[in-house]
């Protein structure tokens, strides 16, 4: 999709003036604001209802400011940044003064990336700066994956939106914390674990959990309206069935080569290739929340490639029910089950 320059040149003022940007990259359409306005930052939280303590991605130009924004920066980050800039990869790293502590929720570590999408790097060439961008919607729900997406979801509270078309990855970033010794996957994304070990030449670890606070892992996030359950694949039709009979609206998502329910209010037929499920993501769980769906019933798929990252999603889409004993995989952490 074709972008005026008239609109990067109107979406960078925007930007200087202290207000809200809608921009697309290839992975989710990020809320943007100006990387070093203590006070535009602040309007992206508003904005999104978001916590202050959750830091944000600031995104650059390119690989060669990188020392700009970090106080330092080691062998295996600019090794990672060399192999997948620009694309969906994150890297922590030792705030630089230019980042202020509003961008970091506080932490003296700063997150930062150069996005794939040539609008959003059109961006950030016109506006010469860095570009804080979590994704354009309200915290806690489903990420923006079409500027549609962002207008129906955030309207009046963004400055400017800038249409790029749909989202290629669909999937947030992957992010990695470089700042020690061993790096590990705090956020599993567009970026595979197969294809971080093949450059580092090394097993990489994803923990449960991290003491490094990063976007997108609370632990309800990327949330419908409807409630989302996640049991075994050979289960799904059968649960789906049952729920639907028990007074439920229920949406599917049917994994490939799985008999159609007959008994249910709403279907998607998940496609095979994991890139496209990973593209498609948002948009099913959005197409069911659309059609009245007040249950969704899913399964992970296998946790290798994006299925990973899919199977975080899921997971924080479900998120935490008091009291309930977890089905299937459900219960696992992220990063264990491979």
């Amino acid at each position: 999709m074709t972008v005026r320059n008239s609109d990067i040149e109107k979406a960078a003022g925007v930007l200087r003036a202290g207000g809200l940007v809608a921009l697309p990259t290839e992975t989710v359409y990020g809320l943007g604001a100006n990387a070093e306005d203590p006070a535009a930052v602040a309007r992206i939280f508003q904005a999104k209802g978001r916590p202050s303590s959750h830091p944000l991605i600031v995104h650059i130009g390119g690989a060669d400011s990188l020392d700009e924004w970090v106080e330092d920066v080691p062998a295996t980050a600019r090794l990672l940044a060399g192999h997948f800039w620009p694309g969906p990869l994150t890297l922590v790293l030792p705030r630089g003064r230019r980042v202020p502590r509003e961008a970091t929720g506080g932490l003296d570590t700063v997150a930062v990336r150069v996005p794939a999408h040539p609008v959003a790097l059109a961006l950030l060439s016109e506006f010469g700066g860095g570009i804080t961008a979590p994704s354009a919607n309200r915290f806690g729900s489903v990420s923006p994956t079409t500027a549609d997406h962002v207008r129906a979801e955030l309207g009046a509270a963004v400055d400017f939106v800038l249409d790029g078309g749909p989202c290629e990855v669909g999937v947030e970033s992957t992010i990695v914390d470089v700042t020690g010794d061993v790096p590990s996957v705090l956020r599993p994304g567009g970026v595979t674990r197969e294809e971080l070990e093949a450059v580092l030449a090394r097993p990489i670890a994803v923990p449960a959990t991290s003491s490094v606070r990063v976007p997108g892992q609370h632990p309800s996030h990327y949330a419908p309206r409807a409630r989302v359950i996640l049991v075994e694949p050979d289960k799904v039709v059968a649960e789906a069935e049952r729920a639907q009979e028990q007074g439920h609206q229920v949406g599917v998502f049917l994994p490939p080569a799985a008999p159609t329910p007959s008994k249910v209010h709403a279907v998607v037929t998940l496609p095979s290739s994991l890139a496209a499920y990973a593209r498609g993501l948002y948009g099913f769980l959005r197409e069911l929340d659309e059609r009245g769906c007040d249950l969704i019933i899913a399964s992970l798929p296998v946790e290798e490639g994006l299925g990973l990252a899919i199977a975080n999603r899921l997971r924080r889409a479900a998120g935490p029910r008091p009291g309930a004993e977890p089905q299937g995989r459900q219960g696992q952490e992220d990063g264990q089950g491979r």
